[in-house]
């Protein structure tokens, strides 16, 4: 209904117009109507003579002529006036009928929009109640999401929370425990360190000592050893020392009557023999490597008589014939 009201509201409106003014036109049309003055036939006035009777009956035919005449005129006048109070009787019930149709469609179409008009508000209304039902809702829902997201911070803030003072307690506690750590450290660096430096300094005291001792033993045994080889015992070890390997030599051939000649040799504790080589000699190879090879065969050479005598690398001069 809205819609066809507002397509066709101006064809609507021209309507209501249009029959507006027919309805007033036929109402003015019976007012001047109702207010004219009914048209009357006066006599005429008769001026009158004596004339014969025949004139007299002439006149009275043609009186009575005029007179038909007159009142088919006056009929004539009477029906022209009924038809026309009958046209305008007719017209102006045409007419009340028009103003009632145009009333009645003035009102039909007053409360058409009127219902248009209600049933707009309604929807508006109802539009309204929508949207604040929905604003309602979605404030609602907002207020709803807001207490959710508060919520959800308060949480995260009470996890955060917590676990910044976890990560604090932990950081606390690694930091006492490397505190710890370094405090023992630190003691048992400084516990090493004193270990060690008394160690050292009994070390130093050690060595001192054992340096003097040795340098003690080492003059008693340079005293022992000076004492001992002034003596006679080691001119006696020296000639043990050469009859041994003498009696372990063999001959050659070649070896001269006057054979002369140095030879070293190297040995360890017990008396085995680990080198022997002739230095200096007056005889040819045979003799060298014969005097060697004695050396040799003689392993192990008898012990000093005393300990002092005995040396490592020693030199002693090989002369058979004497």
């Amino acid at each position: 209904m809205r819609e066809f009201l507002r397509e066709h509201a101006w064809a609507i409106v021209g309507s209501v117009l249009l029959h507006g003014v027919l309805a007033g036109a036929l109402v003015l049309t019976a007012v001047m109507t109702a207010h004219r003055p009914t048209l009357t036939v006066e006599p005429l006035p008769i001026d009158a003579v004596v004339v014969s009777s025949e004139v007299v009956h002439g006149a009275q035919a043609r009186a009575a002529e005029e007179a038909k005449a007159k009142e088919q005129a006056e009929a004539a006048a009477k029906a022209a006036a009924d038809a026309k109070a009958a046209e305008e009787s007719e017209a102006q019930a045409a007419a009340a009928d028009a103003a009632k149709l145009a009333a009645a469609e003035q009102q039909r179409l007053a409360e058409a929009q009127k219902n248009a008009e209600a049933q707009k508000a309604a929807d508006a209304q109802k539009a309204a109640d929508s949207q604040r039902v929905a604003a309602a809702q979605k404030a609602a829902e907002a207020q709803r999401a807001a207490q959710a997201e508060q919520a959800k911070l308060a949480q995260d803030a009470l996890r955060a929370a917590a676990a910044k003072e976890a990560a604090d307690a932990e950081r606390a506690a690694a930091a006492k425990q490397a505190a710890d750590a370094k405090a023992a450290a630190e003691a048992k660096q400084a516990a090493e360190a004193k270990q060690l430096a008394d160690a050292k300094r009994a070390a130093d005291e050690r060595a001192r000592q054992d340096r003097e001792a040795e340098l003690r033993r080492q003059l008693a045994d340079e005293e022992h050893r000076s004492a001992v080889e002034s003596g006679p015992l080691r001119d006696s070890y020296i000639a043990k020392l050469r009859n041994r390997i003498q009696n372990a030599w063999i001959k050659p051939p070649s070896a001269s009557v006057g054979l002369d000649c140095l030879v070293e040799v190297t040995q360890v504790p017990g008396g085995e023999v680990t080198s022997a080589r002739v230095t200096q000699c007056n005889g040819d190879a045979a003799a060298r490597q014969s005097i060697e090879n004695a050396v040799y065969r003689a392993s192990p050479l008898p012990d000093p008589p005393d300990p002092a005598l005995f040396e490592r690398n020693f030199v002693f001069r090989f002369k058979p014939d004497q």
